[in-house]
């Protein structure tokens, strides 16, 4: 089963259902399901969507789980609204609240460079949601705030908005992708259009979303309550070294603070394991289901 699960990863996601779930008045976060049986729930970074899990996604529901891809305010295909609250506590809010109105508990959680501080917090905020966690590549971010959003925005999101357009997006999305990845075979034009699909559907939309995000506050410190995880964490980072790899220090700070954490290089990949060694998912995905058991 294992290795027809390999077989089918470059399988497309057509017979997905597709759904926007309403978490407040202008707010719709996009999720994906495909499958039956025991919960896994995706979040990805900002870029790529649904879309950047698809090489796993066949080899799970093979194995027997439902897996669901929870697009963020702001990420992928979900809603760009102006004036919205783009912290991370209330991105986690949100996606709580998706899973309350689909149903789920207990899932196992896989989130992906920013999406890991999301997922981070919502196992912390709600236990009853998340039984186990692998983070790909993502730390313990303390703000979506980050030094690059904060340097694009220095002078306000109307020269953004005047210099940006659809071909710049997917050149600088290029860019990072190549810098953060060992194996950039799979950065192709066709991977970089359907990662930024979301975002040049509604371009205004985005950078304004954008700008939130890089003068968002948080009001509370994720590290102060790391310890409050009880659920398993597994960290899986690519050996090749790339801009935006979790470092020693936040390593260290996991293994410090987390009742319950591991972490596992791989190698010859940098941040995106999911694209570039798509089989250490899976097998990584095993060995959290057994710990959390």
């Amino acid at each position: 089963m294992f290795l027809l699960s390999l077989a089918l990863l470059t399988t497309n996601l057509d017979s997905a259902v597709v759904r926007d779930i309403q978490v407040a008045e202008g707010e719709t976060l996009r999720t994906t399901s495909l499958g039956s049986g025991r919960p896994i729930v995706l979040i990805p970074g900002i870029f790529g969507g649904a879309y950047g899990y698809r090489k796993i996604i066949t080899p799970l529901v093979a194995q027997g789980y439902r897996t669901i891809v929870v697009e963020p305010l702001g990420y992928g295909s979900s809603s760009h609204p102006k004036n919205a609250d783009y912290s991370f506590g209330a991105q986690t809010v949100r996606v709580a609240r998706t899973l309350d109105q689909m149903g789920v508990r207990e899932a196992l959680v896989i989130a992906q460079s920013s999406g890991a501080a999301i997922a981070f917090r919502l196992a912390i905020q709600r236990p009853d949601l998340v039984r186990g966690l692998l983070s790909i590549d993502g730390g313990p971010a303390e703000s979506a705030a980050t030094p690059g959003l904060k340097k694009a925005f220095k002078f306000g999101g109307g020269l953004v908005k005047f210099a940006m357009d659809q071909s710049k997006l997917r050149h600088d999305v290029r860019r990072e992708i190549v810098k953060n990845s060992g194996d950039t075979t799979w950065v192709t034009d066709a991977v970089i259009r359907a990662y930024t699909a979301g975002q040049t559907s509604d371009m205004g939309g985005s950078i304004d979303a954008f700008h939130r995000m890089s003068k968002s506050k948080e009001k509370s410190s994720l590290v102060e309550r790391l310890h409050q995880c009880t659920a398993p964490v597994l960290l899986l980072v690519g050996t090749v070294p790339h801009p935006t790899e979790v470092t020693g220090d936040q390593r260290e700070l996991l293994k410090k603070k987390l009742p319950r954490f591991a972490s596992q290089g791989v190698r010859g990949a940098g941040q995106y394991i999911q694209e570039e060694q798509p089989a250490a998912i899976v097998t990584a995905v095993a060995r959290l289901d057994r710990v959390a058991k």
